[in-house]
């Protein structure tokens, strides 16, 4: 896959994870990173920090159309694929052993363009086959002048 050209960004994260009976846990980030247009779409890089809990992981969002692969190397290894309305399945590694995460993506919406945009992106994760809360990513993602 050809790159065109990586671009400085501004990445505003917002997670949230919501679970049965618990109030809603968020977390915001402002970071740098880079975007490139690919090929099969947009590629947004960025390294994880302390505040993530995964300080030592390089994270990268792949749009490719109606999918967005989320890919995490490093202190934490996995692979998530966002697709609205389907189910899929991988393997989450962590410095403590394996785990199978089935991701079913309930909402995927972006406006990404070579200028920057949002993306938002619903779904419920079950690990090990057992659902354990539904999360929230909005990414806004602002080109650095």
């Amino acid at each position: 896959m050809t790159s065109i050209e990586k671009v400085p960004v501004l990445l505003s994260i917002r997670g949230e994870q919501y679970f049965e009976g618990v109030d809603p846990d968020a977390t915001e980030l402002m970071t740098e990173g880079t975007m490139e247009l690919t090929e099969s779409g947009m590629r947004l890089n960025y390294q994880e920090t302390e505040l993530t809990g995964m300080a030592g992981t390089s994270t990268t969002f792949e749009v490719r159309g109606p999918r967005v692969i989320l890919t995490r190397s490093g202190k934490v290894n996995s692979q998530m694929v966002f697709e609205e309305g389907r189910q899929h399945t991988s393997l989450y590694e962590t410095p403590f052993g394996e785990l199978t995460v089935d991701i079913q993506t309930g909402r995927l919406r972006h406006n990404l363009s070579e200028r920057g945009g949002v993306m938002e992106i619903q779904y419920s994760i079950a690990v090990e086959h057992t659902v354990t809360g539904r999360n929230r990513f909005k990414i806004r993602v602002r080109r650095k002048n």
